[in-house]
C-alpha cells in the first residue's frame, strides 16, 4: 500500500527513521502515532496552565470585596472593571486592562484554542484513525507534521503575548474592544496559525479516509469515530478560513487605521460578530463531533453489544456538522437582528438538537439489555452523556428567544458553555484516554485510583457549573471582577466546586503519568474491543500491522453476539 500524493511511501518511514535517533526522532517523526503523542503532551500541559488561570479565575469571585486580580487601586479607592475604559462614581478611570480580564482572556484563548479543539482529533485522530481504517499512515506525513508546528509557533506567539503585557479583551476579540486595547495583534496572528494547524489536519484527514481506507472495508463498516472525524474535517476545512480572513482584517485594520469594524472610524463591530461566529459555532461542532465519536466507540465495547442505530449515529454527525453551520446567529439574538431573522436562527437552534439527541438515545440503546462493564473509560463516557445533555437542555433555553434575552451575558452562559465544552469535549477526551490508554503506552492504570478522582470531578464541576447556571439566572453578569453582595455565598460555593474538580484531576493526570512508566504490562485487547486497532501489537509497530490487515467481523460484533 502506497500513500497518495505524498512522495513518500510508507514503507519509507522506516529507513526515514532510522536515520534519526533520540530526540531528533520525535523533531522530524513522520509517524502518525508520535505525532498524535506529541499533540498530547502539548495538549496536556496547556490545559493544566489553563486550570491554573482558571483557579485565579475563582479565587478573584470567592469574595464579593477581597481582591485576587484584576483591580487598580488608587489611594483609598480600588476600581473594578469589565472590559471597557470608564471612569467609577468618584471620576475615578479605571484600568480595563487589569490583570482579571487578562487572566480570564488567556484562560480562555488556551482552553478554546490549544486545548478543546485539537485534542480529540490531534490526538486520538492522529494516532487511531489509519489503524482504525487499515491503513499504515495518514495521506500527508509531512503536512501532518507541519500542522503540528503550526500548533506549536501559535502557542508560542500567543504566550509572547502574557510576555508583552496580556490581552484584556476576552477570547472573541470582539470588536470595539479589541480595535481600542494594545497588544491584541500577537492573539490575533495565533489564532490565525492554529487556525492553519486545524485546516491541514482536516484536509489530511478527509484525504486518509477517502485513499487509504482498506478495501474491505465500506463506507458504512468504519467506525464511528472514523464517521466523526470525517464530519468534522469538512467543518475544519470549510469553515476555518472565514475566520481566518476575519482575524487578518482585524489586525489590518489595527495596523492601518482603517474602519472594518471599529464605529469610531465608520465600521460596523455587528459585522464581526457574525464573521467570527459563522466559523466559531461551527468549531462548536469541532470540538463536540469527535468526543462523541469517542463515545460510540466506548459504549457498545463495555455494553457487549453491537451499536444501535449505526447509520443513524453516522448520518447524524454530518447531520449536525451541516445545521451546526447555520445556527452562528443564536449568539446574538441581543445585538441589531431583524425579527423575521432571530426566529429562523433560533428554529434551527432547536433543529441542530435533533441529530445530537439522536446520538443519546442510541447510545442508551446500545446499554439496554448490555453486559454492562463499568469499566473507568465507561464511567467518563456516562459522565459525558449526564453532563453534555444537561448542557444540550440549557442551550435550548439559550436558543429560546425571550429567556435568551434575560439570561444573555450573564454566569448562566458560562455555565452552558462548559457544560458543553468541558462537560462534553474534554469529559470525553478524558474517557477516550482512559480508553486507548494501554494501546497508546502498553501499560495499565489503577481503576480504583481512577474512580475517585472521577467522583471528585463529578462532584466538583456540577457544584461549580450549576451554581454558575443558578447564578446568572439571578441576574449575575459574567466576565466581572466583583459582584453584589446578595451573589456571594454561591459563589463561594462554585469556588469550592472547582477545587474538588482540580483536585480529581491533578490526581487522576499524575496517576496516568506514574502508569506509563511503572503501571503492569497491558495485554493487546485488554477490553476485549472489536474494531482493528485492538487486533495489532500494543503498542503499535511503525506501520501499524505486522502484516496484511484482515478485517475478520463488523466493527461492531462482538464474539458473544456471533455465538447467539
Amino acid at each position: 500500500m502506497t500513500t497518495v500524493a505524498t512522495g513518500i511511501a510508507p514503507r519509507d518511514h522506516i529507513d526515514f527513521c532510522k536515520t534519526k535517533s533520540g530526540v531528533m526522532s520525535w523533531v522530524w517523526t513522520l509517524d502518525h502515532k508520535r505525532i498524535g503523542l506529541l499533540y498530547f503532551f502539548g495538549i496536556m500541559l496547556f490545559f493544566i496552565v489553563a486550570m491554573g488561570l482558571g483557579l485565579l479565575i475563582r479565587g478573584e469571585l470567592y469574595n464579593a470585596n477581597d481582591a485576587v486580580v484584576g483591580v487598580t487601586a488608587q489611594g483609598d479607592e480600588i476600581t473594578r472593571g469589565a472590559f471597557l475604559p470608564g471612569t467609577d462614581e468618584a471620576g475615578i478611570e479605571t484600568d480595563a486592562r487589569n490583570w482579571y480580564n487578562k487572566i480570564l482572556t488567556l484562560h480562555g484563548v488556551i482552553m478554546i484554542f490549544l486545548v478543546v479543539i485539537p485534542a480529540v482529533p490531534a490526538v486520538f485522530g492522529n494516532f487511531f484513525l489509519p489503524i482504525m481504517i487499515g491503513a499504515e499512515d495518514v495521506a500527508f506525513p509531512r503536512l501532518n507534521l507541519m500542522s503540528w508546528y503550526c500548533y506549536v509557533v501559535g502557542a508560542v506567539v500567543a504566550l509572547l503575548s502574557v510576555g508583552l503585557g496580556g490581552v484584556d479583551t476576552g477570547w472573541t476579540f470582539y470588536a470595539p474592544y479589541s480595535t481600542q486595547t494594545t497588544n491584541v495583534i500577537l492573539p490575533l496572528t495565533a489564532a490565525f496559525i492554529l487556525g492553519w494547524s486545524s485546516i491541514l489536519t482536516g484536509i489530511n484527514f478527509i484525504v486518509t479516509i477517502h485513499q487509504l481506507r482498506d478495501k474491505n472495508i465500506k463506507w458504512f463498516e468504519m467506525p464511528l469515530f472514523c464517521w466523526a472525524l470525517y464530519a468534522s474535517s469538512w467543518i475544519q476545512v470549510l469553515a476555518t478560513p472565514v475566520v481566518g480572513i476575519t482575524l487578518i482584517m482585524l489586525i489590518l485594520e489595527k495596523i492601518l487605521g482603517v474602519g472594518i469594524f471599529d464605529p469610531s472610524k465608520g465600521g460596523d463591530p455587528v459585522l464581526y460578530q457574525h464573521m467570527f461566529w459563522i466559523y466559531s459555532h461551527p468549531a462548536v461542532y469541532i470540538m463536540i463531533l469527535p468526543p462523541m465519536g469517542v463515545i460510540s466507540e466506548i459504549i457498545p465495547t463495555f455494553s457487549r453489544k453491537t451499536i444501535f442505530g449505526y447509520h443513524f449515529i453516522a448520518f447524524s454527525s454530518m447531520a449536525i456538522a451541516l445545521i451546526g453551520s447555520l445556527v452562528w446567529a443564536h449568539h446574538m439574538f441581543t445585538s441589531t437582528m431583524a425579527d423575521e431573522a432571530r426566529v429562523i436562527f433560533s428554529f434551527l437552534t432547536f433543529l441542530v438538537a435533533v441529530p445530537s439527541a439522536v446520538k443519546v438515545f442510541n447510545w442508551l440503546s446500545t446499554m439496554y439489555k448490555g453486559s454492562v462493564s463499568l469499566e473507568p473509560p465507561m464511567i467518563f463516557a456516562l459522565i459525558f452523556i449526564i453532563l453534555f445533555s444537561i448542557g444540550g437542555f440549557s442551550g435550548l433555553v439559550n436558543g429560546s428567544l425571550s429567556t435568551d434575552v434575560h439570561i444573555h451575558d450573564t454566569a448562566f452562559v458560562v455555565g452552558h458553555f462548559h457544560y458543553v465544552m468541558f462537560g462534553g469535549g474534554l469529559v470525553a477526551f478524558f474517557a477516550g484516554l482512559l480508553y486507548w490508554f494501554p494501546k497508546m503506552f502498553g501499560r495499565m492504570y489503577n481503576n480504583t485510583v481512577i474512580y475517585w478522582c472521577a467522583a471528585l470531578f463529578f462532584f466538583g464541576f456540577n457544584t461549580l457549573y450549576g451554581t454558575m447556571k443558578w447564578l446568572g439566572i439571578q441576574g449575575m453578569p459574567r466576565r466581572y471582577a466583583d459582584y453584589v453582595e446578595e451573589f456571594q455565598s454561591l459563589n463561594r460555593m462554585a469556588t469550592m466546586g472547582s477545587w474538588f474538580m482540580v483536585g480529581g484531576l491533578l490526581i487522576m493526570f499524575g496517576h496516568l503519568f506514574w502508569a506509563m512508566r511503572k503501571g503492569r504490562t497491558a495485554p493487546d485487547n485488554p477490553w476485549g474491543g472489536a474494531t482493528l486497532e485492538w487486533t495489532t501489537k500494543t503498542p503499535p509497530p511503525l506501520l501499524n500491522f505486522e502484516g496484511p490487515v484482515e478485517v475478520k467481523r463488523g466493527a461492531y460484533e462482538y464474539p458473544e453476539e456471533v455465538e447467539k
